[in-house]
């Protein structure tokens, strides 16, 4: 079976939308996925599923979710192959002065439009620092992220596409955890 990676958007972040990891797996098997596993409170998931698209399986979340926690979350899938990708073609990795420490990732629900990305180029301002690959946003931010250039700019909105950030260190920890579950 397929593994895939899937990370909620926007839940244990405040008072709202509040759900346990243990019933989020529940939630997971309930559908069928198999070997499903947990990283943190803040929804990401490492599963098997039976061979579906990505966005056919991110729906079947989205509508498990509300059925069992009575609100929605946006789910972004990722497969294990496209996770590993993700991992070893980082662009900021190659460049000097990066702090592996202060990287991010946004996974995006689609590939914004290049005027999106002109956008979010021209608001990304020094010592910040931005490359976009396809659905992925590659970050680095040297004082952090509420120390950003971006802090007070909806990426939504910029982008017109929906998204979740992921910290570098999530994203290894994720990716390893997929490749046991292989």
């Amino acid at each position: 079976m397929p593994v895939y990676i899937a990370m909620l958007r926007g839940i244990n972040v405040g008072p709202h939308k509040r759900m346990k990891m243990e019933k989020l797996r529940a939630s997971c098997e309930a559908l069928g996925c198999q070997q499903v596993k947990t990283y943190i409170q803040s929804g990401n998931v490492v599963l098997q599923a039976a061979k579906l698209s990505a966005s056919s399986l991110a729906e079947r979340m989205q509508k498990g979710i509300v059925a069992d926690f009575g609100f929605s979350s946006d789910v972004i899938l990722r497969t294990r192959e496209e996770l590993q990708k993700i991992v070893t073609r980082n662009p900021l990795l190659k460049e000097p002065g990066i702090d592996p420490s202060k990287l991010h990732v946004v996974f995006l629900s689609e590939t914004p439009a290049p005027s999106a990305v002109k956008k979010l180029e021209a608001l990304t301002l020094a010592p910040d620092r931005v490359r976009v690959s396809g659905k992925e946003i590659y970050f680095h931010f040297p004082n952090g992220v509420s120390g950003s250039s971006l802090w007070k700019h909806d990426l939504d909105r910029v982008l017109s596409v929906t998204g979740t950030m992921r910290n570098w260190r999530t994203v290894c920890v994720l990716d390893h955890m997929a490749s046991e579950s292989a």
